[in-house]
């Protein structure tokens, strides 16, 4: 039954309201860190031109490793065909790196995976992909290029982290040299991500949001 209001009248029905539709897309990007990931999506967003800010969205979550695919599911329930569903993460020390890459794509989920580290996809901006197979090697190798081509301290947390890899490096260079690792890998019938590293697909996100943009100036 209709509620009524204090004269008796019977109130209308509240209606849902639709999601907001952004011309070049929504992206639900789901990460397993409040740190690097998280911190250098939230730069590319702020860094957007404010010319395209209205017409793409850059929803960046966090949450366990273990519940990233869960969190994209739930999020994308309700309104799935405004949507599209990211994971983020790093190999490092993740058990089931690969079952969790594979039950995500199953699942309609697009992952940026890194091995073994986020790093090897920041280190892409300046240089040739350096052969590391270990995270921590990495992440020390890269705050050393770091701080040599910004002249700062390497912050995973660094809220401006996106904005001086850009300021510093290339991206479109950083784009190509990780896509061209990539391929290399496929082309030598390497499937498994735990078995490409160094490498990052990372850059299928990157290149992505960054051709919805540019085509927006063309």
């Amino acid at each position: 039954m209709a509620r009524r209001d204090r004269n008796g009248e019977r109130k209308p029905r509240s209606k849902r309201v639709p999601a907001r539709h952004f011309q070049l897309g929504y992206y639900l990007i789901v990460t397993d860190t409040e740190a690097t990931e998280k911190c250098y999506f939230e730069g590319l967003k702020s860094n957007l031109p404010e010319e395209v800010k209205g017409k793409i969205e850059l929803n960046v979550a966090e949450t366990t490793t273990e519940k990233m695919i869960n969190k994209c599911l739930e999020a994308i329930s309700g309104d799935a065909q405004y949507r599209i569903p990211w994971i983020v993460f790093d190999r490092d020390r993740v058990k089931y790196f690969d079952a969790i890459i594979c039950a995500a794509e199953v699942n309609g989920i697009n992952v940026g995976w890194s091995n073994p580290c986020f790093e090897i996809w920041e280190f892409a901006y300046f240089s040739k992909i350096p052969t590391i197979v270990e995270s921590k090697q990495c992440c020390s190798k890269f705050a050393d290029l770091y701080k040599r081509k910004t002249g700062l301290e390497y912050n995973k947390a660094d809220k401006d982290l996106y904005k001086h890899l850009q300021n510093a490096g290339e991206e479109m260079g950083a784009i190509r040299r990780m896509e061209n690792r990539h391929n290399q890998y496929t082309k030598n019938g390497t499937t498994k991500p735990s078995d490409m590293v160094p490498c990052s697909t990372v850059y299928k996100l990157v290149k992505e949001i960054r051709q919805k943009v540019d085509s927006e100036f063309e």
